[in-house]
């Protein structure tokens, strides 16, 4: 039989409240996955979400500057947004939708 090691699959055990485990259930029932799949899959969603917020970004010192400048420079508009802020939005008079 294969080893965890050798599988590369660790397992991790919680301890949670009733409550909590009948939301998590009721939650992976409507996603049509078992309660395992889908606290893996938020588990490792938040982990990522985590990291990617504080992912470093390295860059030279002329980098900075020429991407400072950029940002303290005169907007650009495009056109495609500027259209679309003119736009009622869905909630007001005259709002339409295309098909």
């Amino acid at each position: 039989m294969a080893t965890n090691a050798e599988r590369k699959e660790h397992p991790i055990s919680m301890r949670l409240p009733e409550a909590d485990i009948a939301m998590i259930d009721r939650a992976a029932g409507l996603r049509g996955r078992s309660r395992t799949d889908f606290v893996r899959e938020a588990a490792v969603r938040a982990a990522e979400d985590v990291l990617m917020d504080n992912r470093l970004i390295r860059m030279s010192a002329e980098g900075f500057a020429d991407f400072m400048a950029i940002l303290s420079g005169p907007a650009v508009p495009v056109p495609e947004m500027v259209d679309l802020a003119k736009r009622p939005a869905p909630w007001e008079p005259g709002y339409v939708t295309k098909a």
